[in-house]
């Protein structure tokens, strides 16, 4: 993988939040009360996991969000300037609670509730006033924790000012038509695909999105068509222990590679090497590495 030596320009529209982690042998039935052997608190959020993503891969990274008045919005709120991120833009609200995501972990698996709480709250004026940003970004992140107006609003922004697109069809959701069509990139988990396009044909949908969907599973394997053919990225390891925030992990890895001008392929590649660092340190940001880390990776 080849980089160059700017730093990418990268701004980030999405949801903040701390997750709170239960670990347990098994997931409760109905009714069940299971007792959890832990529990911990981690920074996430699948815009705040994208912005620390792509910063920590040498991303100069702006993040456009909203959190609550509260101590966990604190908390966010210092953690992201730490990370070198540009926060002007973090918006602070009083009518909800700083966004929570409850994880239930047992067994290779995730049961996840999320409370958007503040995240609800991020509206068209607060991305209006990134405007600026948005116009000379080389490259726009969303995800789907944000009301769909404000994801449709980014867009036509972005569109304005023919600025590329990289969204993360999770929470799934039906993405609109306009989303779909201007996007650059897409990517959505193998299980999503009806809710996402309204259609479970895995091959036509991907047919009909050459090198522009990218499909993701808890294996670490991506699929996508090249245009000519299926493609396929598989890198996992039996110690792939935490698998909460692979896909922004991904996401995160493939902006930054196709920023310095990658092709499709190495920035597929690049995107799931950064998932299996996730998937195997706990906190779906704790884990994302640093740009050196993946460097010595690539050199050995």
């Amino acid at each position: 993988m080849k980089l160059s030596t700017d730093r990418p320009k990268i701004v980030v529209v999405g949801s903040s939040s701390l997750d709170l982690v239960l670990v347990t042998e098994r997931h409760p039935e109905p009714s069940e009360t299971v007792m959890a052997s832990r529990a911990e608190r981690f920074f996430g959020g699948k815009g705040a996991n994208q912005a620390v993503g792509t910063a920590r891969l040498g991303a100069n990274v702006s993040f456009v969000s909203c959190i609550g008045a509260d101590d966990a919005g604190r908390e966010v709120f210092r953690n992201l300037k730490a990370e070198g991120i540009n926060v002007d833009h973090v918006n602070v609200t009083s009518e909800a609670d700083t966004g929570t995501a409850f994880v239930t972990s047992a067994e290779g698996r995730n049961a996840i509730v999320v409370v958007p709480g503040a995240n609800l709250h991020l509206s068209v004026d607060h991305i209006q006033k990134a405007e600026s940003l948005i116009e000379t970004a080389d490259l726009l992140l969303l995800q789907l924790e944000i009301p769909m107006e404000a994801v449709e609003f980014t867009v036509e922004l972005a569109k304005k000012y023919n600025t590329k697109v990289l969204l993360y069809a999770a929470p799934a959701a039906r993405l609109p038509l306009n989303v779909q069509e201007y996007a650059s990139f897409i990517v959505a988990k193998s299980t999503d695909l009806p809710t996402v396009f309204g259609d479970d044909n895995v091959e036509d949908i991907l047919k009909h999105n050459p090198n522009k969907l990218f499909i993701r599973d808890n294996t670490n394997v991506t699929t996508y068509y090249s245009g000519s053919e299926m493609k396929y990225y598989r890198n996992d390891h039996q110690d792939m222990q935490y698998r909460i925030g692979m896909g922004d992990a991904f996401t995160s890895g493939f902006a930054v590679a196709y920023c310095h001008g990658n092709s499709i392929g190495n920035c597929v590649r690049f995107g799931t090497d950064v998932s299996l660092k996730v998937a195997m340190n706990e906190g779906s940001q704790g884990g994302l590495p640093l740009l050196e880390e993946m460097n010595s990776d690539i050199a050995g």
